[in-house]
């Protein structure tokens, strides 16, 4: 596919269809997400791949817990997500998140992306770094004010959504709520020094799940309620300012 093409095209998707992924589709995404720029040639990512049913059940148990104290001892589950995790306790906002979950636990395979923060701090601690290091050097804990050890995990997330694409696949990238951070850590054993910067979500695009209120399914991989579909793109002119503000 054309880089254009693919670049116009990618779409978050949270709706799959039962279509297994091949396994070298993953590894071509995994493959292109260390060709992704780094600072100081860190390389300070780690990717969990999640692509047996019974590994994607357990990722979602850890990350959407049922509620406790709801009548008869049911209870609602709490979304991991950017966009649906955002503790909305109205039936709508509720609604909303369910169909997010539910669309989402469709994807055949998670690969949860983490990151390395004491990587990137041992690595400006280097001879060929330390001028950078110190030049960088802010207030408090973190010697930078931009955490690039998460800039970089999320350039080699954005690789594997485009790889996706061109792929013939859908993906979506999401954030697993901090409270539910450590469960996650605990379930797939993830190491004390790696940070959780999200996770991408792969599988064969579906038709989206109608939105309440709409006339019908939509077309296409975009996703139920996708933003393209709701809010305007930004001109160019508005967001682009040459030789200054």
């Amino acid at each position: 596919m054309e880089f254009q093409d693919v670049v116009r095209r990618r779409r978050m998707v949270r709706r799959f269809t039962g279509e297994p992924v091949a396994p070298r589709a993953v590894e071509r995404m995994l493959r292109n997400a260390v060709r992704a720029p780094n600072a100081g040639f860190t390389q300070g990512w780690a990717f969990v791949v999640l692509d047996r049913p019974d590994d994607v059940a357990r990722f979602w148990s850890a990350t959407s817990p049922v509620a406790a104290g709801e009548p008869g001892g049911g209870g609602e589950e709490v979304a991991a997500g950017g966009a649906a995790g955002e503790g909305n306790a109205s039936p709508r906002g509720a609604a909303k998140e369910s169909r997010w979950l539910a669309g989402m636990r469709t994807a055949p395979v998670l690969v949860v992306v983490l990151t390395s923060r004491d990587a990137y701090l041992a690595r400006y601690a280097e001879d060929d770094k330390a001028r950078a290091a110190a030049q960088a050097a802010g207030e408090g804990e973190s010697p930078w004010d931009v955490p690039y050890w998460h800039v970089d995990a999320g350039m080699a997330s954005l690789l594997m959504l485009q790889t996706a694409v061109d792929e013939g696949l859908g993906a979506c990238f999401f954030g697993v709520p901090p409270g539910q951070v450590e469960a996650l850590r605990a379930e797939l054993g993830v190491p004390r020094e790696l940070l959780v910067t999200g996770v991408v979500a792969v599988g064969h695009a579906a038709d989206p799940a109608p939105r309440e209120g709409a006339a019908g399914l939509g077309t296409g991989a975009a996703s139920s309620g996708g933003s393209p579909t709701r809010r305007p793109r930004r001109p160019l002119e508005d967001v682009v300012h040459h030789g200054g503000w």
